[in-house]
């Protein structure tokens, strides 16, 4: 559970970044944060299904840094893919 917590707040800081440096794709901070989650939970149950985020569910530093980097990077890759279809669809 631990795990999915860092996660989530990773993806959303990960989906502020992402909006702040793609201004184009920004949804806002409400919007980039939301986005952010729910990329942060895929991203880290995906790289935790491949056993590379998790360590089998411990909560040792490789555990911690493989969760904040799957969820940040989740997270700033869902609110790209979003970005790119609500500018797409806006013309």
């Amino acid at each position: 559970m631990g795990a999915l917590i860092i996660q989530l707040l990773s993806g959303a800081v990960g989906g502020n970044l992402a909006g702040s440096f793609m201004k184009n794709w920004s949804l806002g901070t409400l919007g980039n944060s939301i986005v952010g989650i729910l990329g942060g939970g895929i991203g880290g149950q995906l790289l935790g299904m491949l056993g590379i985020a998790t360590g089998g569910g411990g909560m040792d530093i490789g555990s911690i840094i493989g969760s904040i980097a799957g969820g940040g990077v989740g997270g700033g890759v869902l609110l790209a893919i979003i970005g790119m279809i609500k500018k797409a669809m806006g013309k």
